[in-house]
């Protein structure tokens, strides 16, 4: 039995972000205000000293019974879905503020979903998994509706708490015949209990359990929230959806799959192959015809989650390894790409066609650089960051012999490639529509930011790779 004490030493990250929420809860309180930017900078700062305890980690610790795993695979994931969450409220602030909606509720509500995200990406059994996904998206219905005057936010809002209940009450189901078939909920126990041969009921407990987790990631068969709540929740909270829950919904889906059910990889492979084709194929047409950026980037993004699986199909570490890199160059695009789109102002009023960006280079050069680069690795144009994360990730689906999904995932990157450069097209080809009003310095500071890691990743990558290495290997 681990002391008490060195227990709370692995759960450093957590109990910083904790006591960091329920002291703001107070202050915010307290102070009062219809309007605080200071519970937001407190907020970033809560976070940077999080991700600073991350770095003093070694090795690998189950503590609290073997709920909780401090491992390298967490703390990595951690640390891309901390810097998600502290860019999100970096990007937030004028966004609310010209809405008139910046309350001290919001970095509250962002630092308690991280909470949810870290508690998940740890979690090394069916309780703390539950546990930690409810308190991550019980903060994230909330912000979803965060406008309240805006009848775009709250029917977004409404539709994911729905949805998001059904999918709650499938994982429950697919976990609860896990226990009853495993007689335990600990992912250690249940891979000894499953080991080589699996019943029905750990079968259809498997398939209820990556139901709902396949919700969270936004897989398809289960997507049909993202477009609609992408769409009417505000945009610094679509930015933080499509960020740091995302990728602590796929932490937590890598680990469930390679550390609860390794006897039984043939189901679990047919389950993620069968998401990743799906998400594929609906991302890269689906999108096609949207003439609304934060539709299009919905789309994307479920297509970017299929990319990811085919790393997890393959079931090996460079397989996961190529999942971890992919999940970071598809945060850092995704959050550069929402800059730009937060930076989209005529007269101080947000537009979100897409031809409202026309003629964007002739404007504004820089901005409209940045996106394109931006543009070009979301679609897979080498040498860019966006290139190498695919080709990680069919590479390993190559070494494990599956060809045809590799081929599938080609020609899906191929299709999606028409509505990135198309929107490329528009900025720099067509007419320009009304100038854009000058952006705020941080939002221009994480585009160029976003566009430089992009750009230049390809001339240094090893720190990045070997992390995501270590951190797949810890795993098998």
């Amino acid at each position: 039995m681990i002391p008490l004490h060195l227990a709370l030493a692995h759960c450093l990250p957590e109990l910083v972000l904790a006591i960091g929420a329920l002291a703001l809860i107070l202050v915010g309180a307290i102070r009062a205000k219809p309007s605080d930017r200071l519970i937001t900078e407190i907020a970033v700062g809560v976070l940077g000293l999080a991700i600073l305890t991350l770095f003093d980690g070694k090795g690998t610790a189950a503590v609290f019974d073997g709920a909780f795993i401090d491992d390298p695979f967490g703390r990595f994931m951690k640390v891309l879905s901390y810097a998600g969450s502290l860019v999100t409220l970096l990007i937030a602030q004028d966004f609310l503020a010209r809405e008139k909606i910046d309350k001290f509720e919001f970095p509250v509500l962002v630092l308690l979903s991280t909470l949810g995200m870290s508690m998940l990406i740890s979690a090394s059994g069916l309780i703390a998994l539950y546990l930690g996904l409810e308190l991550m998206s019980l903060a994230l219905y909330v912000v979803a509706a965060f406008h309240r005057d805006d009848a775009r936010a709250s029917e977004a809002g409404l539709k994911y708490f729905v949805l998001g209940a059904l999918s709650s009450g499938m994982l429950l189901y697919g976990a609860s015949l896990l226990y009853g078939f495993a007689g335990t909920v600990s992912f250690a126990g249940i891979a000894a209990a499953v080991k080589g041969t699996a019943s029905l009921g750990v079968i259809f407990g498997l398939v209820f359990l990556l139901a709902g987790l396949a919700f969270k990631i936004s897989a398809v068969p289960f997507h049909m929230w993202v477009p609609d709540v992408y769409e009417g929740a505000p945009t610094p909270v679509t930015a933080f959806f499509a960020s740091a829950p995302k990728i602590a919904a796929v932490a937590i889906t890598v680990r469930v799959v390679t550390s609860a059910f390794p006897g039984i990889a043939l189901q679990w492979q047919q389950i993620i192959i069968f998401l990743a084709i799906l998400s594929m194929a609906l991302g890269s047409f689906a999108a096609i015809g949207q003439t609304n950026i934060k539709r299009l980037m919905a789309y994307s993004s479920i297509g970017h989650i299929g990319f990811a699986l085919v790393g997890l199909a393959a079931n090996s570490a460079a397989g996961v390894a190529g999942v971890l890199f992919y999940m970071g160059v598809y945060l850092v695009m995704t959050l550069g790409t929402f800059a730009a789109i937060l930076s989209m102002r005529v007269n101080g009023k947000a537009v979100e066609n897409i031809h409202d960006l026309a003629g964007l280079a002739r404007s504004d050069g820089t901005m409209a650089f940045f996106l394109a680069m931006l543009m070009f690795s979301l679609a897979g144009i080498p040498p860019l960051a966006g290139f190498f994360a695919k080709f990680y990730v069919f590479y390993a689906a190559v070494e494990a012999h599956l060809y045809w999904l590799a081929v599938i995932g080609f020609v899906t990157s191929v299709v999606a490639a028409f509505y990135y450069i198309q929107i490329v097209r528009i900025i720099y080809f067509d007419e320009p529509a009304a100038r854009f009003d000058k952006a705020v310095p941080v939002l221009r500071a994480v585009l160029a930011a976003s566009g430089l890691v992009v750009v230049f990743l390809f001339a240094y990558p090893a720190p990045f790779v070997t992390a995501a290495a270590a951190a797949a290997k810890s795993l098998f």
